[in-house]
Order: structure tokens, then sequence, then C-alpha cells
């Protein structure tokens, strides 16, 4: 399992790459049109706020699966070592509750607004916020597999969380 989460991982990086390039594209596009030739791209500002939002949330996956989000490290490898499992398994349940409010919150919003369309691209509101749930359920995977590493380490004394 840990391989296919190390391909999609990959594979949001590649997304994530190609959202910035047309990110880049269109908002310099807009810009050289807007200066030049007195005109724009209409759909560069809606279009590009989405993707960025669509690519912060990417990032957010990545993150959490290479483990480089912020944690209080300090504070925690002041821990004994079963105090840190615990520590662990607590903040990853806690976690997977923050992605369950999430996941429940996106597919309310994007519930309602599927038949809200963006005024410039006409592309459904619910695309917006599907983030969300694509966020959640991607996060939720990772997050599960941890906790099931933190508890299954709990009973072996040469574990390292």
């Amino acid at each position: 399992m840990k391989k296919w989460i190390d391909r999609y991982c990959r594979f949001l990086a590649m997304m994530m790459a190609l959202l910035l390039a047309i990110m880049v594209v269109l908002v310099f596009g807009n810009v050289v049109m807007r200066y030049g030739f007195n005109s724009g791209i209409t759909i560069s500002e809606e279009l590009s706020r989405w993707l960025f939002v669509w690519l912060t949330f990417m990032g957010a996956v990545v993150a959490l699966h290479e483990k480089s989000h912020m944690t209080m490290g300090e504070v925690v490898s002041a821990l004994a070592p079963l105090a840190q499992r615990i520590v662990r398994i607590l903040v990853l349940v806690i976690m997977l509750w923050i992605t369950w409010l999430i996941f429940s919150g996106s597919v309310s919003q994007t519930q309602i607004n599927l038949d809200n369309y963006a005024p410039v691209t006409g592309l459904s509101q619910g695309w917006f916020y599907g983030v969300g749930v694509f966020f959640a359920v991607s996060t939720s995977i990772i997050l599960l597999m941890d906790l099931w590493d933190a508890v299954r380490s709990v009973n072996t004394p040469s574990a390292s969380s």
C-alpha cells in the first residue's frame, strides 16, 4: 500500500507542477495582453484562483505523506518513548477527526454549489469546493496507515516513532 501512496504523491507532485505552469502562463499572458495589447485573457483570474486552491490542497497531501508539516518535535522528544507513541496516536486520531470535519463540510458545500456556476468560466462551483473532498479522502488514507503503524508499534519496544 505504501508503494501506491508513494506513486500517488509523485503523480500529485507532477500535477502540481503542471498546474503551476498553467497558472504562470495564464497570469503572465494576461499581464502581457493587458499592458501590451489593451485586452486580456478573460478566464485568467478565475481559473488561476481555482488552480491555486487545488495546488495548495495537493501540496498539503504530499506534505502530509512526506511528514514535512509542522510538529512539536522538541516537546514530544522530551517525553518517554511510550508517552511519545501515545501522543502520536492521539495526534493522529485528532487529525482524522479534523479530516472528517473537512470531508463532511466539503461534501455539503459541493452538493450545495453543484448548480451554481462561476461567472466567467461557467464551470460548476462544485469543482471549487470538491477539492476538500479530494483532500480529505487522500489524507485520511495516509493518516489511517500512519495510525495503524503507530498502534502496531506500541507493543514493540524497539520501534521508533
